[in-house]
């Protein structure tokens, strides 16, 4: 059902094609002779009152307000699109002074890059766990005829298609935790705003628009269980600290006894062997500092 959407709006989709437009500036220059022959044909009318004059007089006035009509300017990074009486004739994206025909219609479009900013979105990630997260997305208008005719209110377009692609790029990933060692939305940043641009690019091509850039500008638990998230960090990092402390320390014991043992430096039986261990393990894994305890018997008092 889904491609049979997809490929019906592929058929309906208008594409960009050039408009028949004139220059500026050859029009302007022609407005100026037409004023000037207008000035001189007022003048000859009050001075003779000729009849035929007055005609040419009302035919000419008409003919330059037509033509004055017909000017408009574009700016770099901007196109026009023009129809005549609804039917799609084309873009001018030529800067500077341009004309056409008056009773064309021309809409101008910004083709210049645009930043949008999401909101705060709410949503849950992979394990269900309710998250903040927010993007910032760079795009453009390349196809102006898709834009302005194939949707409603391309921006109004994009900005709903930007939370609809984030909403579901989050439920795609955990926020920083992975049995499966998979990627998360903390630790694979790069990897995540790759993907919601591929996805955000499928849904607005439609509008003729091109995504450049999404980054993701806000990523947090929910306040409901920040808490209870930051206690887990936590304990997650005391374990990860303790894991690394016992296992230099297993390290550690293991070196000074085949240190002790290459030395002759004492023998030890299996009893006395733990013993030391146990020991040295107490001291290099504690919290605190260790208390010596001198003996003064022998090593079995």
């Amino acid at each position: 059902m889904r491609g049979y959407v997809m490929a019906a709006a592929a058929l309906n989709r208008t594409q960009e094609r050039k408009a028949n437009t004139s220059n500026g500036g050859f029009m302007l220059l022609l407005s100026l002779v037409i004023l000037a022959a207008l000035i001189w044909m007022v003048l000859d009318l009050i001075r003779y009152e000729n009849g035929i004059n007055g005609l040419g007089t009302v035919v000419l006035s008409i003919v330059f307000v037509l033509q004055l009509c017909g000017f408009y300017t574009l700016q770099p990074n901007e196109g026009a699109a023009v129809t005549l009486f609804g039917n799609y004739k084309g873009t001018d994206r030529t800067p500077g002074l341009r004309w056409m025909l008056p009773w064309y219609t021309r809409k101008k479009v910004s083709l210049r890059v645009r930043n949008v900013t999401g909101e705060k979105l709410k949503v849950n990630d992979k394990r269900g766990n309710p998250i903040e997260i927010a993007a910032v997305v760079v795009w453009r208008v390349t196809d102006t005829a898709q834009a302005l005719f194939d949707v409603d209110q391309y921006q109004t377009f994009v900005d709903i298609q930007i939370e609809t692609a984030v909403r579901e790029i989050a439920s795609h990933f955990s926020y920083d935790h992975s049995e499966h060692d998979e990627p998360t939305l903390r630790g694979d940043a790069d990897q995540v705003s790759t993907l919601l641009r591929e996805k955000l690019q499928e849904r607005v091509s439609v509008a003729g628009v091109v995504v450049d850039e999404t980054k993701l500008s806000h990523l947090a638990y929910a306040p409901e269980i920040a808490s209870a998230m930051l206690r887990r960090q936590q304990a997650e990092a005391v374990l990860s600290a303790r894991r690394f402390i016992v296992q230099g320390a297993v390290e550690m014991v293991e070196h000074a006894l085949q240190q002790l043992s290459e030395r002759d430096v004492v023998q030890l039986d299996d009893e006395r062997r733990a013993t030391m261990v146990s020991n040295l393990l107490v001291v290099l894994c504690g919290d605190r500092d260790a208390q010596p305890v001198v003996n003064a018997g022998s090593l079995y008092q």
